[in-house]
């Protein structure tokens, strides 16, 4: 049992050390991961190195074809708008609910003051707590089916803030200012101003992310803040 313990132990550790890098564009697009160079880098024996590779094709941050070494998931313009549609819509549905309540999660408002303390020239920095944010106001309608659906899309979901923070697309105060207004848009009970305004939210970085993976941006990308207004 012990022995089986540490095997998970290590493809555990080895797999939140390359998702590290590769969020951190350590790691770029179609780079390579065998099983022998991962096991010859981490000291550890091949199958180890397998099901590390696997749990990360499994979080669709590396893919494999059939028969091919795996490598890091390259997003085309496609990719990042499907990614950013379908978060949106969970967390639109989230919204309308806890503003029906009037419930504010206080693990969201824990993110948000994490993310307002942060005094970083890398805006990689406000990755976590941006999606512990969201992850906060998704988990808080206390639905497992709900939280498994997001959490499926959370590593590409990380993968694409991180680029949208890697290349600067959009500030990081902007973002710890739009998350307040949801906030209180959740507590006053106004769940379609907050359902439309995460259209908002969203909408810019996708379109911007996209620009920056060689598509054709939709106008969202250089709309200016509602709040500016």
């Amino acid at each position: 049992m012990a022995a089986q313990l540490m095997t998970v132990s290590a493809v555990q550790a080895i797999a939140d050390d390359i998702r590290t890098r590769i969020l951190r564009g350590e790691y770029p697009s179609d780079t390579s991961f065998t099983e022998t160079d991962v096991a010859a880098r981490y000291e550890v024996a091949r199958p180890t190195a397998k099901a590390a590779i696997e749990k990360l094709v499994a979080e669709a941050l590396l893919e494999r074809r059939t028969n091919k070494t795996a490598k890091v998931i390259k997003l085309g313009p496609d990719d990042v708008r499907d990614i950013y549609l379908t978060r949106g819509r969970l967390e639109k549905a989230v919204l309308l609910e806890l503003a029906g309540s009037r419930t504010v999660p206080p693990a969201a408002v824990a993110a948000q003051r994490d993310l307002e303390r942060i005094d970083s020239d890398s805006g990689l920095d406000i990755v976590d707590p941006d999606m512990r944010f969201h992850m906060a106001l998704v988990d808080s309608i206390g639905s497992p089916r709900t939280s498994r659906m997001y959490e499926s899309l959370v590593s590409q979901v990380r993968l694409c803030m991180a680029q949208v923070q890697g290349l600067e697309l959009v500030q990081p105060e902007r973002i710890v200012r739009e998350h307040q207004h949801l906030l209180d848009l959740i507590g006053s009970g106004d769940g379609a101003a907050a359902s439309a305004f995460l259209d908002e939210h969203l909408s810019r970085p996708r379109e911007r992310l996209v620009a920056a993976v060689g598509g054709v941006p939709g106008p969202e990308a250089d709309l200016g803040s509602s709040l500016d207004s």
